[in-house]
């Protein structure tokens, strides 16, 4: 086979698969979830009052009147179970995972992603952690 039969064969293979490769579509790479998790003591102690305590510190969620972190509404009702009552009928403290974004030099949480609370027992496991 001469090379110029070489040439002309790999043009037709080429003209035969470019369409295909156009036409597949390309797969997107695995996306890394927005924000850093945070886990630790999630409270609520009075109406408006959110913040988490980790093992970095305390990190403001909410301030009654005052600052409210983007996706305050991700919360779930976290007093159904795992949740300890220090303030009327539902206001507490529980335990918590939290994909946020944050703004380390404020202490605050900007934005909450997504909310996975914990077993109590995790919390009070963790060496790390203040007690509530």
């Amino acid at each position: 086979m001469t090379l110029q039969d070489r040439i002309g064969r790999a043009a037709a293979i080429l003209a035969v698969l470019a369409p295909l490769a156009v036409a597949m579509p390309a797969q997107a790479a695995p996306t890394k979830p927005p924000g850093e998790m945070r886990c630790g003591w999630i409270a609520n102690p009075t109406p408006g009052n959110w913040w988490l305590t980790d093992s970095a510190g305390e990190w403001v969620i909410a301030m009654q009147g005052g600052y409210q972190a983007d996706g305050l509404d991700n919360v779930p009702d976290l007093s159904a179970a795992n949740w300890v009552v220090t303030n009327g009928s539902s206001y507490g403290y529980g335990c918590a995972c939290l994909r946020v974004t944050t703004d380390a030099k404020a202490k605050q949480i900007t934005r909450i992603h997504s909310v996975r609370q914990q077993p109590l027992k995790t919390c009070r496991g963790d060496r790390k952690l203040p007690r509530p």
